[in-house]
């Protein structure tokens, strides 16, 4: 794959994995829930979801998931019951006041006291899940990968070259937006804030599942 090309390729990949979609909502969700410690677990989840995802279509699974309605409504209906109970706990822990509780573990964080381990490995669960049953990032490596392959190179290196390139930006963005919510989060302390951030996180969460749900194939 020669630069010009290659250059092609992340440009355009650059504007899907920016367009707010249900990984963007969810890393979104994690850095208002969590802070700074929410987007770095889920940002790598992300990454190994863009990964596991853009290799197996390019293996021929996303050929697949295009010809075949059972397929693709299979993933589809699948990433969407996943969001919309990551949602709904989202709503259920805000209306019992867990966002508020989360001011305590600020200050065990300001006192060098990290955050639990089995929260942060949650987060990187549900942003690799997530991320790996969007159909739309499938379809878009059905669409448009072929494009910018070339017939008379090798196949294996320029698969290689996109995924990994996919991957990266995936990383990239998915880290920006958590950081960028972890921030607004820091200068939100009041407990009746924290908690209509929980209702607006999970509202997205539900937002983003019904608009799975209604993916069309092309």
């Amino acid at each position: 794959m020669d630069l010009t090309t290659w250059l092609a390729f992340a440009g355009v990949s650059a504007i899907l994995v920016a367009i707010p979609g249900p990984t963007v909502l969810f890393v979104i969700g994690a850095g208002l829930r969590h802070g700074a410690r929410g987007a770095l677990a889920a940002a790598p989840g992300v990454a190994l979801g863009d990964l596991v995802a853009m290799t197996a279509s390019m293996a021929g699974i996303g050929a697949l998931l295009a010809a075949s309605a059972q397929a693709f409504t299979a993933v589809k209906l699948a990433g969407a019951a996943w969001l919309a109970v990551l949602g709904w706990k989202m709503l259920r822990e805000a209306a019992r006041g867990g966002f508020a509780a989360d001011l305590d573990a600020d200050a065990r964080d300001a006192a060098g006291q990290g955050p639990g381990r089995g929260g942060e490995r949650k987060i990187f669960a549900h942003a690799f899940v997530i991320t790996l049953l969007n159909p739309k990032s499938l379809m878009f490596f059905v669409a448009f990968a072929p494009q910018f392959l070339d017939p008379a190179a090798a196949f294996a290196p320029q698969a290689a070259a996109m995924v990994l390139t996919f991957t990266a930006l995936g990383w990239l963005n998915a880290l920006a937006w958590g950081l960028a919510a972890g921030g607004a989060r820091a200068r939100l302390t009041r407990p009746a804030a924290r908690a209509w951030m929980g209702r607006a996180g999970g509202g997205c969460l539900i937002a983003a599942s019904a608009a799975t749900a209604l993916t069309a194939r092309s």
